[in-house]
């Protein structure tokens, strides 16, 4: 039996790691809004000072700008810093909670500042080896005070091994009121990684993603697909619509070697009809990820 990367000593020191704190500040401006709009191939009036900034669309902002020197393999930064060293290759955006301060939304023209904390750091050994996961506490204010806090979500896996069978699949429901077919196609990809300043190779090596993480192609970004699952629902909504919370869980990866849909729908028992339920679906009709918004 192969010996575990994390052991106790290991774990107790990944663990030093929360409570640590990093303050980044950033300008709200224009032009990333712009091209988000136009990247979910939107028909959004130009953004000018004052411009509400979409939900989710604060991602576009506080991008990691380390020098290419202290990038590692897998295009991201080398292990450490604020983020725990985990010596474990694969990490995933395994999901959010975010939730926003009512009448203080974040528009273009703000100064903002982010600050971040390590809430938790764990360990699971189970079928499909070892996993480490972190929680990263988010808290964005503007001028105006605190906007929205989001806690974040990255799971670190072991790497593949020859064989190695992916948890069972679930099935996607089939009752969703209002979907939408994405194609996930290597300008698609790009735009996103550009926009936000993510070097991550397994959304556009394909040589890196299939021979070293062994998927069987380009991983669709986690965040991308819940920025297209509240879209949706931005397009069935009331044009005023402002979200008070909104989470989502990453269920099993997206590739792009196959159209993909976005579905959502009432949430059932929402008496105010505020709650929706949000999913996505692969080619094969499994579920890829699930969601809850609430809106205020």
């Amino acid at each position: 039996m192969t010996s575990p990367l994390i052991d106790a000593d290991a774990l107790a020191h990944l663990q030093t790691w929360q409570g640590r704190t990093e303050t980044l500040s950033d300008d709200i401006t224009a032009a990333p809004v712009r091209a988000m709009s136009a990247t979910l191939d939107r028909d959004d009036p130009l953004p000018a000072a004052g411009t509400i900034v979409p939900a989710l669309w604060h991602w576009l902002y506080f991008l990691p700008h380390h020098r290419q020197s202290e990038i590692g393999e897998d295009g991201h930064a080398r292990r450490g810093g604020f983020l725990p060293p985990v010596p474990l290759p694969r990490r995933m955006w395994a999901g959010d909670r975010l939730t926003w301060v009512p009448g203080n939304p974040l528009r273009v023209g703000d100064r903002i500042e982010r600050t971040s904390t390590i809430e938790s750091v764990t360990h699971k050994a189970g079928r499909s080896g070892e996993l480490v996961f972190v929680v990263v506490r988010h808290e964005v204010r503007n001028e105006r005070g605190l906007a929205l806090t989001e806690l974040h979500d990255i799971v670190y896996r072991a790497a593949a091994t020859p064989g190695e069978q992916a948890p069972a699949p679930t099935p996607a429901p089939k009752d969703a009121t209002f979907s939408r077919d994405i194609v996930p196609d290597d300008v698609l990809l790009f735009r996103y990684s550009a926009l936000t300043f993510n070097g991550h190779r397994i959304h556009y090596d394909r040589r890196y993603v299939t021979q070293v993480e062994g998927y069987p192609g380009l991983i669709v970004h986690g965040p991308l697909i819940a920025t297209l699952l509240i879209d949706l629902l931005r397009r069935h909504a009331p044009a005023d619509a402002q979200l008070a919370r909104f989470e989502f869980r990453a269920v099993r990866p997206t590739f792009d070697i196959a159209p993909f849909r976005v579905h959502g729908k009432p949430a059932e028992g929402s008496a105010d009809g505020k709650t929706f339920s949000l999913w996505g679906e692969d080619a094969d009709g499994w579920l890829t990820m699930q969601a809850t918004a609430v809106l205020a």
